[in-house]
């Protein structure tokens, strides 16, 4: 197919932060674009006043009437959509051409020097790190969250290189074709998917199958490729790690060459590692680490990964994004990192029926590592309810007795209530909805 011909391209599921940044790129390049998502969002208000119409209300009556032509209209959908969707049938059932996210950014990049970051944490921060990076070699990045440095999770290039997040959900990652690809991680993920780790396992074997360069790897994970490690010997090593006013500065080694004193600005030894994919990704294509140690220097994160919302002396609101227990261990170090004598409060929203399910006990390891949790109920997504799989379940689990499952309308008073002076919220549901308030909350409680 080619997407040349193609005029008019309509997306169901349009306010998904990887669906949106496909649809930013078709706008970018004068296509019409028009689509249908579930809910208002800051996404859909952006998009809408870039020129796209979209609706709420699953109806083939509210499709634009020149999307009706299948000749002409090219459909995209996320698998996040339910089977019954109405939109979705009627354009299947009309033999229009219907893609899969995935397979629209397979398209979109096959002709490209593609850069693919996979794992199952920490794709989108390195890939908006990575992005940044080749944004001097006039790369497209297509990303899984809003980056602070361009406010977009679209950073838009030229067509002769492209950076994609790999994700595993739904096996999306083997409709790419990167040239140089890195796997930060392989944990147990997305089981409502593949059953059991094994066969996710088994996905990524078939995903580093398809990189045709070169292929960089976290030491210790049981793939053939360059490793990065932080403290050890591997291809990409950082070392000399230490904390310089709030920043992480070290020196690395490459395979041919070494750097000191990079800065970085995120919290976490995570973030490090991160970085260091980043940079490991960008010296194989043949960046300078000049180059590369100015950009690690200026990045400022994405939104939603350990975001700071409010930061004085007397109190710190933070914004995360994490839904697994790997991702809370990060974000509870940072924390201690950071704020090493502080009383520390999360919000937490567990996301999907089946996560919760499949990692209860690993859940409640982690969240008891905080002095103080508010609970909130599960965010279903696509799922419907699991019996015997509850918030009260896991809140049960939980050693720390500082705990409480509350509602949404209970928040503020419990955080009113509380003397915990670094508040972090927690989840990939929409739980980010929700921070807005909590931070007038704040302000008002400190007067700032």
């Amino acid at each position: 197919m080619n997407l040349k011909t193609i005029h008019n391209i309509y997306f169901v599921g349009i306010g998904g932060i990887g669906m949106s940044a496909i649809a930013r790129y078709f706008v970018e390049n004068g296509k019409n674009v028009a689509g249908y998502d579930k809910t208002p969002s800051l996404i859909t208000e952006s998009l809408s006043s870039a020129g796209v119409s979209i609706h709420f209300e699953d109806s083939v009556k509210n499709i634009p009437i020149n999307f009706l032509n299948k000749d002409t209209t090219l459909v995209v959908y996320t698998p996040a959509i339910p089977k019954e969707h109405e939109e979705l049938n009627y354009f299947q059932q009309n033999q229009f051409q219907v893609f899969k996210r995935a397979e629209i950014l397979g398209l979109i990049t096959k002709n490209t020097f593609c850069f693919g970051v996979a794992g199952t944490h920490g794709k989108t921060t390195t890939s908006s790190i990575l992005g940044h990076i080749m944004e001097s070699e006039k790369a497209t990045s297509f990303l899984g969250g809003v980056t602070e440095n361009y406010n977009s999770n679209l950073i838009l290039g030229e067509d002769k290189i492209s950076v994609v997040e790999a994700d595993e959900f739904d096996r999306s990652f083997l409709q790419l074709a990167p040239n140089i690809a890195c796997v930060t991680n392989m944990d147990a993920d997305h089981l409502d998917i593949y059953g059991e780790h094994e066969a996710l396992l088994q996905s990524f074997q078939e995903f580093v199958a398809k990189v045709s360069e070169t292929l960089i790897v976290a030491k210790g994970l049981p793939l053939k490729g360059l490793t990065y490690a932080i403290d050890e010997v591997a291809d990409y090593e950082a070392s000399n790690l230490r904390v310089s006013n709030g920043t992480y500065v070290f020196d690395v080694k490459t395979p041919t060459a070494s750097c000191e004193n990079i800065e970085f600005h995120l919290p976490g030894k995570h973030n490090v590692m991160n970085a260091l994919a980043a940079l490991a990704m960008a010296d194989s294509y043949g960046v300078s680490l000049e180059v590369i140690k100015e950009r690690l220097g200026s990045f400022k994160g994405v939104q939603r990964r350990f975001s700071y919302k409010v930061k004085t002396d007397d109190v710190v609101l933070i914004d995360d994004y994490a839904h697994h227990p790997t991702e809370i261990l990060a974000v509870e170090q940072s924390v201690r990192e950071m704020y090493p004598n502080q009383k520390v409060l999360a919000v937490f929203q567990p996301h999907l029926f089946s996560r919760t399910r499949d990692f209860v006990d690993e859940f409640a390891k982690a969240l008891s590592k905080f002095d103080e949790l508010l609970l909130l109920d599960i965010y279903p997504a696509r799922e419907l309810p699991i019996e015997g799989v509850t918030s009260k379940w896991l809140l049960d689990k939980i050693s720390n007795k500082n705990k409480k499952l509350i509602q949404k309308n209970e928040l503020a008073v419990e955080i009113k209530k509380s003397d915990s002076k670094v508040i972090v919220m927690i989840g990939a549901g929409d739980i980010g909805l929700l921070v807005d308030d909590v931070k007038k909350i704040v302000e008002e409680k400190y007067q700032l």
